[in-house]
């Protein structure tokens, strides 16, 4: 990306659509003016009868996108939030309409994809993963919450893997991202361009049968006697002990990890990924992320997670509560409160009822 060049560029080639993300440096980190510009152009290729598909990709070798600018939100927490909740609340919308897309959406997961990278792929209709992908949701470690409808997709994964990936934050290859229910294919890396050049000229389908193989396997089918076992206790200091009393030795290491990451943002990471599963439709799940969203802006330790692994780096957050026993229930109620007049309201929105394509 030079100076002169958007953070966003699109296309339109034969009979596809391109979104390709274009801030290399910043491993295509989302700003608000690429969300804006990114719904804009769906909206206007949805009523497009010259075109029928949709391809989303990133500038660079390293991945398709690193998440949200949090540099941007570090500061912005500092001084009131209201660019963050902007940025939220039309970050979210735009991941419902990605979900609700009456044409198909072809993601291509290459790389690393995480945080808001996945909000913007994996609710895709066609989601596809390489040997280099590397997907996670790793926003425990900076203070905050799975977001971008991350609690709902995470929440469908079998058993208790998606509580084990929202508290780590671990990331997935690609048997593993399918495994999860993040993705839908598996592509070789080498055959991105071919498979990109050919969606201008022939169906989704059609393409795909010619590049899809089996994935490489994944690791965490071989850990579920442990993931499940600990995972479905009600608290987390509960999965703490349990991981600790296991006897697998990377049910222990993960007990390390999780000491590591934010108490409180554990601690409503875990009630909002079982409430999401409760409730039922993507939007109202994005209703309540929006919700928690708002509430961690206020809150320590969004600002001293961000600082202490991307603003000094020095990797030793200073957590407020510091222990998982000094979260309280009014603590994590908090960022359920209701807004008032201030709330996404998705879930209410006739315009994001399903649309199959």
């Amino acid at each position: 990306m030079t100076a002169s060049e958007p953070a966003v560029l699109l296309r339109t080639h034969g009979r596809a659509a391109h979104i390709h993300l274009n801030r290399p440096k910043a491993l295509n980190a989302l700003t608000h003016a690429m969300v804006r510009a990114i719904d804009l152009a769906l909206q206007n290729w949805q009523d497009d009868p010259a075109v029928e598909t949709v391809v989303l990709t990133g500038a660079g070798e390293r991945g398709l996108c690193a998440g949200g600018d949090i540099r941007a939100i570090h500061a912005d927490a500092r001084t009131g939030g209201a660019a963050s909740r902007a940025f939220w609340r039309d970050e979210y919308h735009l991941n419902a309409r990605i979900a609700r897309y009456p044409k198909p959406y072809v993601a291509i997961l290459d790389g690393i994809v995480m945080g808001g990278g996945v909000g913007i792929a994996a609710h895709g209709s066609v989601r596809l993963v390489t040997e280099r992908s590397r997907v996670a949701m790793p926003e425990t470690g900076i203070g905050f919450v799975p977001d971008v409808g991350g609690t709902h997709l995470l929440g469908l994964a079998p058993g208790e893997l998606g509580t084990h990936l929202a508290l780590t934050g671990t990331a997935l290859g690609a048997g593993d991202a399918l495994r999860c229910g993040l993705a839908d294919h598996f592509v070789p890396a080498a055959a991105l361009p071919t498979l990109v050049d050919q969606l201008a000229e022939a169906p989704v389908r059609d393409v795909l049968a010619q590049h899809v193989q089996d994935a490489p396997p994944g690791e965490l089918d071989a850990q579920r006697h442990w993931i499940d076992a600990c995972y479905g206790a009600p608290t987390v200091p509960d999965i703490l002990d349990l991981l600790l009393s296991h006897g697998a030795p990377e049910a222990k290491e993960t007990a390390e990890v999780l000491l590591t990451k934010s108490p409180t943002a554990l601690t409503v990471t875990l009630a909002a990924l079982r409430r999401a599963r409760g409730l039922g439709s993507l939007e109202a799940v994005l209703d309540q992320e929006y919700r928690v969203s708002c509430a961690a802006l206020a809150s320590h330790d969004l600002v001293e997670g961000i600082r202490a692994q991307v603003i000094d780096k020095d990797r030793t957050p200073h957590w407020r509560p510091e222990t998982l026993a000094e979260v309280t229930e009014t603590d994590v109620a908090r960022y359920f409160a209701p807004l008032g007049d201030q709330e996404l309201g998705l879930a209410a929105d006739p315009q994001t009822e399903e649309v199959p394509w």
